[in-house]
């Protein structure tokens, strides 16, 4: 949805705009499009980023099963391995956040990364709708069922 009503409301900004630079000495001067591509950028990285976490966390990908299978094979393989893809897990991440700084800043100095920030939080309310609800319906249904209430009710 973001993607659809970004371009919408740039419409509303000035062809070109300035602000002061952070040594406070210099004017940066950027377009609405550059000042787009920031938010945009920083929108897809933020998306990578979780489908990434997902990626290492979920049991229907490799890397978590692969990890079950060494589990069974003993504590030794299970601690190398689950290491390994801890640290394997942050090297896609780093590189969509340099990307997206590199992309930013050369578009709009602080301004762009700022603008980035605010298009990585754009993925930040479904992935805490999604964290959220879940633990709060279990606790709801494990008080219904602690409570002796109906299956209905759970």
């Amino acid at each position: 949805m973001s993607i659809a009503l970004f371009p919408i409301a740039i419409t509303y900004l000035p062809e070109e705009f300035s602000f002061d630079d952070i040594s406070l000495t210099d004017r940066t001067f950027t377009t609405k499009y550059e000042a787009y591509y920031c938010v945009m950028c920083g929108l897809w990285s933020g998306f990578a980023i979780g489908y990434i976490t997902e990626v290492y966390t979920s049991n229907a990908y490799s890397p978590v099963q692969e990890l079950t299978e060494a589990c069974r094979m003993g504590a030794a393989p299970n601690i190398i391995l689950g290491l390994a893809l801890g640290y394997m897990s942050t090297i896609i991440p780093i590189l969509c956040l340099a990307v997206t700084i590199y992309v930013s800043f050369t578009f709009a100095k602080m301004y762009g990364i700022a603008l980035a920030a605010l298009g990585m939080l754009g993925c930040l309310p479904i992935a805490l709708a999604i964290d959220g609800y879940g633990p709060i319906a279990d606790n709801a249904g494990g008080i219904a069922e602690m409570s002796g209430l109906e299956e209905s009710v759970r």
